[in-house]
């Protein structure tokens, strides 16, 4: 079964609320459109996977979903690659990794006491965008592919 796109969130400023979203513009080099990290040098994007969020809710003993993380893209599925550098392909749009998402203390606020320590190494990845396009619910995802130097 294919890795996609289930849900689609963007912030328009620190703590403001997660808006969702059926599809989002994706700039190259500068973020998505609408969102709090939109125009940062590295963090663009960041994306997290399903079932990591459906085994922190066994972790934690209440529901995460994707709207309390505060991430913007959330996969059906993973594993998500988490070395810097690594590619993925999320519909028509490049990304490459920047690093693992920490989970911050906001995820306490929004999740309860224990999110943080739920979420370590569930919180997804913080992506740099390489293309832009638009991303959209239903997109197909490819967490690993082929690389092309002549993007680098």
């Amino acid at each position: 079964m294919p890795v996609t796109v289930v849900a689609l969130h963007v912030a328009p400023a620190h703590r403001a609320p997660m808006r969702r979203l059926d599809e989002v513009e994706a700039v190259a080099g500068r973020g998505l459109v609408g969102d709090r990290f939109f125009g940062t040098r590295h963090r663009h994007v960041t994306v997290q996977a399903a079932d990591d969020l459906d085994r922190a809710t066994l972790t934690l003993g209440r529901t995460v979903t994707p709207t309390r993380t505060r991430r913007n893209v959330t996969l059906s599925a993973g594993p998500l690659p988490t070395t810097p550098g690594s590619l993925l392909r999320v519909g028509e749009v490049e990304l490459e990794v920047v690093r693992v998402a920490a989970p911050c203390r906001i995820m306490e606020h929004e999740l309860g006491e224990g999110a943080q320590a739920a979420l370590r190494r569930r919180g997804g990845v913080v992506c740099r965008l390489l293309g832009g396009g638009t991303i959209r619910l239903g997109d197909v995802c490819d967490l690993d592919p082929p690389r092309d130097d002549r993007l680098f």
